[in-house]
């Protein structure tokens, strides 16, 4: 299928970007993963392709202290083999599970996330982990909890002439540890059910801290705070971790999604096997 026709610009830095923004219908083009194909499906009709892709000082993965700093135009490649082992494993594991090689290698973590697909990796990961997005605009910049920004299906937080310039996320503490479990879609790779998991652990082996973010079967992100809840001050143990799992569900309600791949039912049943493979390995990970 072919696009509708449009014009095509390129920014040189983040404030020429969020001007033309400001100017008409324009779109944001990072890698294009996201937004190319729905233009092929006449689902989008930008008008113009403002082309953010060699702006510099959005591309790369720095760490500031307990804080690591990804740019909007770091690709998904470039976060799964990050070496400083801080980096939380979840989010690693999550950027290597997208796609194939071409789409890691081109598609971005800041197209990613602005997208906000209901069955995308990074949003549940970066929910889990409390992350921080910075956007600019035409009133200056903005900082947006993770919390607040995934709002709704194809939804942010983002106004439409803002640009996403990076994400903060927090290092792994020594007692800490994260991880990621999805069901594959066997075609696309995206998520029919995902679960990231990001867990502390005290020295006698009890859980301090819990967050339990999914994705997949909802309209956006969501932190499972019945999760949190069942495992904290317990030790993780296997029978702990498929009980604390099994209340996964108590938080969505009927605000459960099916579609062609799996029905509601079925996302729902799994929704405790993904959330305890990623306590598991997120405990295991913790030491």
């Amino acid at each position: 299928m072919y696009p509708p026709t449009f014009d095509y610009t390129r920014a040189a830095t983040v404030e020429e970007a969020v001007d033309l923004m400001g100017k008409g219908t324009g779109k944001l083009l990072a890698g294009g993963h996201s937004l190319l194909p729905v233009m092929k499906m006449r689902l989008a009709d930008p008008g113009t392709l403002i082309d953010i892709g060699r702006i510099d000082g959005l591309r790369g993965v720095e760490r500031n202290g307990d804080v690591f700093r990804i740019g909007a135009l770091t690709t998904h490649a470039m976060v799964a083999a990050e070496a400083d082992a801080a980096l939380p494993a979840g989010l690693r594991e999550a950027a290597g599970m997208i796609g194939d090689p071409q789409v890691r290698n081109r598609g971005t973590v800041g197209g990613n996330v602005a997208h906000a697909d209901p069955a995308s990796d990074l949003p549940i990961v970066l929910a889990a982990l409390g992350a921080t997005f910075h956007a600019t605009g035409p009133g200056g910049s903005r900082s947006i909890a993770a919390a607040d920004f995934f709002t709704g299906l194809f939804e942010t937080a983002l106004g439409d002439d803002e640009l996403l310039t990076s994400v903060d996320v927090p290092a792994e503490a020594a007692n800490a540890g994260s991880a990621y479990a999805k069901m594959f879609n066997p075609a696309s790779r995206y998520a029919v059910v995902g679960a990231c998991a990001n867990v502390a652990v005290g020295a006698d082996g009890t859980c301090t801290s819990c967050t339990v973010a999914v994705g997949g079967l909802t309209a956006n992100a969501v932190v499972v705070g019945a999760v949190g809840a069942a495992m904290a001050g317990k030790p993780m143990t296997a029978e702990n971790v498929e009980l604390a799992a099994q209340a996964a569900a108590d938080d969505l309600g009927q605000d459960v999604m099916g579609d062609m791949h799996a029905s509601a039912e079925y996302r729902r049943r799994m929704l405790p096997v993904f959330v305890g493979r990623a306590l598991s390995a997120a405990a295991s990970r913790a030491g």
